[in-house]
């Protein structure tokens, strides 16, 4: 897939020449940086699902089970709260 990017002189000038300090192309450049990015974006969501998912867990265990035997849903569809 291909996509045009507007940028300034200035940040295309800038850009070329970070490109250039890395020994390549401006667009292979860019895909290099993009890509890392994505993966890095990714993998940052993973890992707050994980933290969350283990707190949950870790909440869960100090919880108490009703005396009544209840459930959420039995709380629900009772009108208690």
């Amino acid at each position: 897939m291909s996509q045009t990017i507007q940028v300034s002189e200035k940040s295309a000038a800038l850009l070329a020449q970070q490109a250039a300090a890395q020994g390549l192309s401006l667009e292979a450049w860019v895909d290099e940086i993009v890509s890392e990015k994505a993966l890095a974006l990714g993998t940052t969501r993973h890992s707050k699902t994980r933290a969350a998912a283990e707190g949950i867990l870790e909440i869960q265990k100090r919880v108490k089970p009703d005396p009544e035997g209840w459930t959420i849903r039995d709380y629900i569809d009772h009108g208690r709260r």
